[in-house]
């Protein structure tokens, strides 16, 4: 999750492929979360750590989706 947050230089392609690549990621956090809280001995801190991960992710995912997305002009 190094990827530079800086989606202005970004061409729509690449913008695509790290959605992908983002959305994989939010998935096995999600996935990763749920195996963890399951288990009943989870430790908290890891927990809140993946939940905060998880949603620096969702943002970001949220950023490109918007700026995939044309405008309509209504």
């Amino acid at each position: 999750m190094n990827a530079p947050t800086d989606l202005s230089m970004k061409t729509n392609d690449v913008l695509r492929v790290e959605l992908e690549v983002f959305r994989r990621q939010h998935r096995d956090l999600d996935e990763a979360i749920q195996a963890l809280s399951e288990r009943g001995t989870s430790d908290q801190l890891t927990l809140k750590r993946l939940k905060m991960q998880k949603l620096r992710l969702k943002d970001l995912i949220t950023r490109i989706e918007d700026r995939l997305t044309p405008d309509i002009i209504a």
